[in-house]
């Protein structure tokens, strides 16, 4: 009887994250991009925390069972650093091979108008955006992230490797968290710069990967806090530090860069077989 319960905890609170995200999927598929899409993204990051919090009122359930007691610090410190050190181990290989240019004219010149610091020097220009993306820009990252990771880890795992275990919970959570953002994929043009063959399969790498970091550390910590700390951790260093770093070195860049080319999700699988060799801790 408490298994069924709990499927159908699970079905109700995927139900409703899909109801609830078509309402974001609609204009950012539809609309030409502008201004007016973090909107739509934030609400469309937050639909997973909307469903979850209503599942437990609807389906009767314990609200500390979310995960909201903050944990030890070294899970979170954890959970910050190891996608420094993932997308710092994708982005050297990336600049040493060749593949992509560290710091060229060109990402100068943008950091320069984006930090408003017209003659700095460049040095000065990638350890100050650097430094202001770690701090504040992880705040910002945050409080987007901890939308999904409230129903994804917060709910949605645990429940899932009672039911299932801990391995084929991981690659369930994480088949289901890469297949809701394929609308933005295929219809979005989230993969701008790679075609749909390659961004697919590096995509659902990186997020297969991500998902055993993130379940190991939610289990491992009771807490939801470090799955969001980490989610929040690589959008950052990924999206707004390492990437804007990198210049093109001719058409092969975007097929290496980023959450769609093919070095960030290899360093994060590396990165996953260590959590997968200590998963009996958790499981």
């Amino acid at each position: 009887m408490e298994q069924r319960k709990r499927v159908g905890d699970i079905l109700f609170f995927l139900a409703l994250t899909l109801s609830i995200s078509c309402i974001f999927y609609v204009p950012l598929v539809t609309l030409q991009p502008s201004p007016a899409f973090m909107p739509y993204v934030t609400g469309l990051m937050w639909s997973p925390a909307i469903a979850a919090l209503l599942t437990v009122r609807f389906r009767r359930l314990d609200l500390s069972s979310l995960g909201w007691g903050w944990g030890e610090h070294r899970w979170n410190l954890t959970a910050y650093l190891v996608p420094l050190g993932y997308a710092g181990l994708a982005y050297a290989a990336v600049w040493i091979l060749g593949l992509g240019g560290f710091a060229d004219a060109e990402n100068i010149k943008q950091l320069r108008t984006f930090l408003g610091w017209k003659d700095a020097h460049p040095a000065l220009v990638v350890i100050g955006y650097a430094l202001l993306m770690a701090s504040a820009g992880m705040a910002i990252s945050l409080a987007t992230a901890l939308g999904e990771e409230i129903g994804w880890r917060g709910f949605l795992a645990p429940r899932m490797a009672e039911l299932t275990g801990f391995m084929p919970s991981v690659l369930i959570v994480g088949l289901i968290w890469g297949l809701w953002h394929m609308p933005l994929i295929l219809l979005g043009g989230y993969n701008a710069k790679t075609e749909l063959w390659v961004a697919i399969p590096c995509f659902m790498m990186l997020v297969l990967g991500v998902s055993l970091i993130a379940a190991w550390l939610r289990l491992k910590s009771g807490s939801l806090w470090p799955a969001a700390i980490l989610h929040a951790s690589h959008n950052l260093f990924i999206q707004r530090v390492f990437t804007p770093l990198t210049g093109p070195r001719g058409e092969v860049t975007p097929y290496v860069i980023d959450e769609f080319g093919i070095a960030v999700p290899v360093a994060i699988l590396i990165f996953a077989v260590w959590f997968w060799k200590r998963r009996a801790v958790v499981a």
